[in-house]
């Protein structure tokens, strides 16, 4: 009887998971807007409690945001499209780096530079094709981005009406309510300490790749900002662009420093930092977060790489909530 369990509820998740792929347009931009609902929030009631009005507090915060997309997405922008023009001649300096490398492994008769051809996979007017492309692809990103606003504005003028919905649900199921506070809490804490410290992350990768006169430093900021939202990867994929730039277009030393730079705010804020102030209230494996970047990106996209973390947490905590899927929720976490 057991085991027919254990099939059925193998057989639900499969099903669950392909329908949650079949309607990702539609799913991903509700996730998104929840959790920006829920982010903006905060500040909304902390401008009602200074006697702002709840409409004039709703205009101030998603004016500030809206500001800070503009001013993040217009300075992408156009360091993309100035490095895509300087292209041809990092092409040029890159071939130049490979055959540097070469000789020098030749003379350590490491390598036999005539019969070494560059691979694909590190062709340089590939990896800045993609760039370009991702510069084409911004208006399919905004038009999304307006359907996500809207969902954000209905959400936050009825936070008053879920309150009260779950005060009702309370009175049936008592639990209920503990459920949901304990999510939205541990959620809060997360996105908010996530949000300070990706931001932290890219200010400080801004600021000391501008010291030491790395070209792009602000679209290095940028990226490490956003991708440091992406667990345990992201850090690592926001490093390698601008340590191949300080390669070919600055000295060994400079890139030296860059891969140093990286390698001790990744180390300081994501090892120290983050961990200090999350604590151990999110509880899931580190295991379990490889896995979810793996399984919400495939359902999701690179969307669902930025929320593996909240959405694993959300799954972690309701099937916590169910005694028959409570051992599901013990293999998530990182205790027992």
């Amino acid at each position: 009887m057991k085991n027919n369990f254990i099939v059925i509820y193998l057989a639900s998740f499969v099903v669950v998971a392909a329908g949650l792929k079949a309607a990702s347009v539609v799913v991903l931009p509700f996730l998104l807007a929840t959790f920006i609902a829920i982010v903006m929030s905060p500040a909304i009631k902390w401008l009602e409690g200074k006697k702002f009005p709840r409409i004039i507090a709703f205009l101030i915060v998603v004016g500030v945001v809206f500001f800070a997309l503009g001013f993040i997405a217009n300075t992408t922008i156009q360091t993309i499209n100035g490095l895509l023009g300087y292209m041809p001649e990092l092409q040029g300096k890159y071939q130049n780096f490979i055959d540097q490398i070469l000789a020098l492994l030749s003379e350590y008769g490491l390598a036999d530079a005539q019969n070494f051809t560059m691979p694909q996979e590190f062709d340089f007017s590939a990896i800045f094709s993609t760039l370009g492309s991702f510069v084409k692809s911004s208006g399919e990103i905004l038009s999304k981005s307006f359907f996500v606003f809207l969902l954000v504005t209905f959400m936050l003028f009825e936070t008053h009406i879920f309150s009260q919905k779950v005060e009702y649900f309370a009175l049936k199921n008592p639990q209920a309510k503990t459920i949901v506070e304990s999510f939205i809490s541990n959620l809060k804490r997360y996105l908010a300490i996530k949000s300070l410290a990706s931001l932290a992350t890219g200010i400080i990768i801004f600021a000391l790749l501008k010291l030491i006169a790395v070209p792009y430093a602000p679209l290095w900021g940028i990226v490490a900002f956003v991708l440091n939202f992406v667990p345990t990867i992201g850090s690592i994929i926001a490093a390698a662009p601008a340590l191949l730039v300080a390669i070919l277009m600055c000295d060994l030393s400079t890139a030296i420093y860059t891969f140093l730079i990286y390698l001790g705010v990744n180390i300081a804020i994501g090892n120290f930092i983050e961990p200090k102030f999350l604590g151990k209230g999110l509880g899931i494996s580190t295991l379990v977060v490889l896995l979810s970047l793996l399984f919400w990106g495939y359902l999701f996209g690179i969307g669902g790489m930025f929320l593996a973390v909240p959405l694993t947490m959300s799954l972690k905590i309701a099937l916590d909530a169910n005694p028959n899927t409570k051992f599901i929720a013990v293999l998530l976490s990182d205790r027992v």
